[in-house]
């Protein structure tokens, strides 16, 4: 099984180049005489962002290559392999999960050179901006609203921090509103952490703290956006077990949002974000209960206007037209050619909810789609399922991890207790064969052999202290030693103990 580090291809991402992590050359980090360049920011996911020049991040394209994992599937793929035989991408977790998680991962590392940000919000610090546009927006909330990414002090976590420019505090229980938000513990709502007024972009603006989820986008700007050659949506096509998935999980929030005497308020295509596949999250809730807080409604009504706006929602996604509720004979009429009657007339009974005086509640509506509840928890349980089966495959990966940092500890060691030999002689010069019979192995045309089951065979009998015997040379030929690898791990665990009794005598 050769070593390959070539990477092709959250969401149909384009191939990148190879990149090889070991010998890429980084000019930021080296001290040369000249004028002094702008460091480039390798977790920009604009590469034109260099010095501040590019404000808003690009989440849609990385133009420096992340460094994925070495090694990569590139087909063609042999099917016709025997019980026994493994490919090393059998060995690791698949890799459109492993580029995900580290595209999100690059995400919340990503910071921004020659920030005109404050450089501290409280505790909060590194803010980057996270709107995909400039514009000012005070439609939904009534205040121009902006979001950055920032890390705490406290804990050393990333957080979102939505903002609302010209925001006057008038009563100070309009933020501690914010406490009752914190019982709201969803899977489908964004996590609010906490809430403050702050003057630190030169004005009085109201912060709320939110969980982050890296690269989420909303559901319009996955469903409904525009195309860069015109200026009508680009729609695309969404399923009815979509459909039905979107529906179950924001029920779900309701649900929850609604037990604890509360409304959600915000249940709108630009505030709904897909965090994963198909994974739903509410986010903004809280920020009309503290503006609007001089001006008290009955919680009942508020839930009546939660579910025509869900209503409003499900509509403007199955019609692909933000502008579908402003006709709803001709929208539903449009929605009925392309779902069962059961979604339509489940649409419809959230609709009428906006003038309706009964006391219908999300139980309700919950009770309507019970089936689809079902349907949705199987496929949770399935998803559940295959991700403890990508874990197994990673499980035993410490070990083999321990064993390398071992080895390496001692093999080369250029000096202890005033022996420069130590690492040569004795009972430690058998692994010095060792590392060369596992990492150094050549051809008989002298090429290096990047053999990774090779590798994992010899660390895994390692390990496992296995009675067979292997055969080690020294580089020049003239020393030949015949070992166990239960011998290996004897002589690992002697010089180990070795060198780990005289870091203690120097603690």
């Amino acid at each position: 099984m050769a070593q390959q580090s070539n990477q092709g291809d959250v969401n149909g991402n384009p191939s990148h180049p190879a990149y090889d992590a070991y010998a890429a050359s980084n000019t930021s980090m080296t001290s040369t005489p000249g004028p002094q360049q702008n460091q480039v920011n390798p977790y920009a996911q604009d590469g034109s962002a260099v010095g501040g020049a590019s404000y808003y991040q690009n989440s849609a394209n990385y133009t420096q290559p992340l460094q994925y994992h070495l090694y990569t599937s590139l087909g063609p793929h042999k099917e016709n392999l025997l019980s026994y035989q493994r490919t090393s991408r059998d060995l690791f977790i698949p890799d459109s999960l492993r580029e995900d998680l580290q595209r999100k991962s690059a995400a919340t590392l990503q910071t921004l050179p020659n920030s005109t940000l404050p450089l501290q919000i409280d505790h909060f610090h590194s803010l980057v901006p996270l709107d995909t546009s400039n514009s000012k927006n005070a439609a939904l909330f009534g205040y121009p609203s902006w979001i950055y990414k920032a890390v705490s002090s406290k804990d050393g976590h990333t957080y979102a921090l939505r903002r609302l420019e010209g925001f006057r505090l008038t009563n100070e229980k309009a933020i501690r509103t914010v406490q009752n938000w914190k019982r709201v513990n969803n899977g489908n709502v964004v996590t609010i952490i906490d809430a403050f007024t702050n003057r630190s972009f030169g004005d009085s603006s109201l912060i709320l703290v939110t969980d982050y989820h890296p690269l989420s986008k909303t559901l319009i700007e996955q469903h409904l956006t525009s195309s860069r050659f015109s200026s009508r949506p680009q729609a695309s096509t969404i399923t009815e077990q979509l459909l039905w998935s979107y529906t179950v999980q924001i029920a779900n929030a309701l649900k929850a949002i609604h037990s604890v005497g509360l409304a959600a308020r915000v249940v709108d295509l630009s505030k709904v974000i897909l965090t994963s596949k198909n994974r739903i999250r509410l986010n903004a809730c809280a920020i009309l209960d503290i503006v609007q807080f001089d001006s008290p409604r009955n919680v009942i009504d508020l839930q009546h206007e939660d579910l025509a706006q869900f209503g409003k929602l499900v509509l403007s996604l199955g019609t692909s037209n933000l502008s579908a509720v402003h006709n709803l004979p001709k929208a539903m009429e449009q929605f009925a050619r392309s779902y069962s009657p059961q979604l339509k007339d489940q649409v419809f009974w959230l609709l009428k909810m906006a003038t309706s005086n009964t006391n219908d509640s999300i139980d309700s509506f919950i009770n309507a789609i019970s089936s689809h509840l079902i349907t949705a928890f199987d496929s949770t349980l399935h998803l559940d399922d295959e991700l403890n089966s990508q874990l197994n495959r990673e499980l035993e990966n410490s070990r083999i991890v321990r064993l390398i940092t071992k080895l390496n500890f001692i093999n080369e060691r250029p000096d202890y207790n005033h022996n420069r030999d130590w690492a040569e002689t004795g009972e430690r010069y058998p692994l010095k064969l060792f590392r060369d019979y596992v990492w150094h192995q050549v051809d008989s045309q002298g090429s290096p052999v990047l053999d990774l089951g090779h590798v994992l065979s010899c660390l895994n009998k390692l390990d496992a202290g296995s009675e067979e015997m292997v055969q080690l040379t020294s580089r020049d030929e003239q020393t030949c030693v015949l070992v166990s690898f239960k011998e290996l791990k004897r002589n690992i665990e002697g010089a180990f103990q070795e060198l780990l009794k005289a870091s203690r005598r120097a603690v």
